[in-house]
């Protein structure tokens, strides 16, 4: 039968995974490959249930139990290959991989077919497919990940659901057959994003990495009744602003003024709740820096991947370190590297902007003085509610900081800084259904862009709207659309930048429709 080789993306790291396989296989006696000609049916795993075809993405044409055996089967011939030319190249590692995996496969197929019903073509290659993810990629994660519209997989043990961008949120079959083997899943998959420093064991229960994709993964065990899982996509990367006037989230009003707002250095924030776009905003926005600009980006984990973008700027990436699990003598964790561990390094790295993809802790401080003391034109990202409780979010991460800082330094420090914050709104319809029987979908738009004028009554930031909604005549807008309020020296640094004044007058924006939603906003 023909060889069939899964598309898959490039693994960091491939050499040690055949090391690795070394490790997950099972006694060799229960994987002695009999050669077909003389098989038994005992040879054989039994599928759980019978082979169909045109069945839904994830369902395979056997049981799960069949994949774990011709994965142990494979993983000790890969192994053996390993230790036999510890020289051949990744690529042609990763080829040798998928030809024994092909060739397990086949043989295995050949048997079943002389007990059942053989698997047609597309069966047996999708049989491929599931053991070479097995072993290179997520598992039975894996027809999650490739595809483009999950935004989140949420697993709390045994029980699996998963939002998606275009229709409801669905439970889905079990990842893993215990809660022993989906700690395994998650140590396997940091493994193979080259982040072997990062596990999740006694010693350090929770886990937070990236993977491949750009996806971000969260784990916690033993300090949870059973493994908590969340994988949260970045569906989309290389957007740029006017991506974003297609998808609705601004309109080409708004994207000519963040695209000024960015050219005449504003800081600015960008806010709004989880999974709203703040990120996929950000990484827009970034895209119309000069691409002679060296600029310094700081996150835990690698979100953004501006450093990859070859239509960026120029890029010094920084990405946050876990720790062991193991303490010092001065208590702290051992081969930890908190942003703000990092931020006084990035700083002399002779940058002209500092982006922080998401403001979480202490690292507001120097962020703020990084702010402050430059050229202007940083942005990062934060959780809030509301433009105007962004301020007192970050408000609150300065006092708890732990570096004495006052409630009226911090504001202070906030009014100094910050010069716009745009708040990015979603709104999900996905469980509701129209007058007309269609489903709603998610809408995530840009309804304020606030900016912050200095220092107001009781030494608190004051702020006025550049955009927001509008109502008038019963009709309301609610994604962001001009008012007019903006200093005159911000204006004019803006309009030397490129901005056309007469855009903030556009009553209604640009937008070419209403919005669409089941129920009014």
């Amino acid at each position: 039968m023909t060889e069939t080789h899964p598309e898959s993306p490039a693994i960091p790291h491939l050499e040690h995974l055949f090391t690795q396989a070394l490790s997950q296989t099972p006694p060799p006696a229960k994987l002695a490959v009999v050669p077909s000609q003389t098989a038994t049916a005992t040879d054989v795993p039994a599928p759980s249930a019978p082979a169909v075809d045109g069945a839904v993405p994830g369902t395979l044409p056997v049981g799960h139990e069949v994949i774990t055996e011709l994965r142990g089967r494979a993983s000790l011939r890969i192994g053996e290959a390993a230790a036999a030319d510890a020289g051949m190249s990744d690529q042609d590692r990763r080829q040798h991989g998928q030809s024994i995996i092909n060739e397990v496969v086949s043989q295995w197929a050949t048997k079943y077919a002389a007990t059942t019903t053989p698997l047609t073509f597309a069966q047996e290659t999708q049989l491929k497919k599931a053991v070479f993810d097995e072993l290179f990629r997520a598992g039975r994660l894996q027809p999650l990940l490739d595809d483009p519209n999950v935004e989140n997989i949420i697993i709390n043990g045994s029980q699996v659901r998963v939002d998606y961008a275009d229709r409801p949120s669905r439970k889905w079959d079990p990842v893993a057959a215990s809660d022993k083997d989906l700690i395994s899943l998650i140590n396997h998959i940091s493994r193979m994003q080259g982040q072997g420093e990062r596990a999740l064991t006694p010693a350090t229960p929770n886990l937070n990495m990236r993977l491949a994709d750009g996806s971000r993964l969260a784990a916690s065990a033993w300090v949870t009744p059973s493994p908590q899982v969340v994988i949260r996509r970045h569906r989309t990367r290389g957007q740029s602003l006017d991506d974003l006037v297609r998808w609705g989230t601004i309109d080409t009003t708004l994207a000519h003024f963040l695209r000024a707002a960015v050219k005449a250095r504003q800081n600015i924030v960008i806010v709004g709740s989880q999974g709203v776009g703040k990120t996929s905003l950000l990484r827009a926005m970034a895209r119309e820096i000069p691409r002679n600009e060296r600029v310094g980006t700081l996150e835990s984990e690698y979100e953004l991947y501006l450093h990859e973008d070859p239509e960026g700027p120029e890029v010094v990436a920084y990405e946050g370190r876990e720790s062991n699990g193991e303490r010092g003598p001065d208590g702290k964790l051992q081969g930890e590297l908190t942003l703000s561990d990092l931020f006084p390094q990035l700083l002399r790295m002779s940058l002209r902007r500092v982006l922080v993809g998401e403001v979480r802790s202490k690292e507001v401080v120097p962020m703020l003085h990084a702010m402050n003391e430059g050229e202007g034109g940083s942005m990062a990202t934060l959780h809030a509610r509301s433009p105007q409780l962004s301020i007192e979010r970050l408000a609150t991460l300065c006092l708890e900081a732990g570096i004495g800082m006052t409630e009226a330094l911090a504001y202070r420090l906030i009014a100094q800084a910050i010069n716009l914050v745009v708040y990015v709104r979603l709104v999900d319809e996905t469980e509701l259904v129209g007058p007309d029987g269609k489903t709603g979908r998610k809408h995530r738009f840009v309804s304020h862009v606030m900016e912050i004028t200095g220092i107001g009554e009781g030494g608190r930031p004051s702020h006025q709207m550049v955009f927001a909604p509008r109502e008038h005549d019963g009709y309301r807008e609610a994604r962001a659309v001009p008012h007019g309020n903006i200093s005159q020296g911000r204006l004019q640094d803006m309009v030397r930048a490129g901005l056309d004044r007469r855009v903030l007058q556009n009553r209604w924006g640009s937008w070419s429709a209403p919005l669409n939603t089941v129920m009014p906003l």
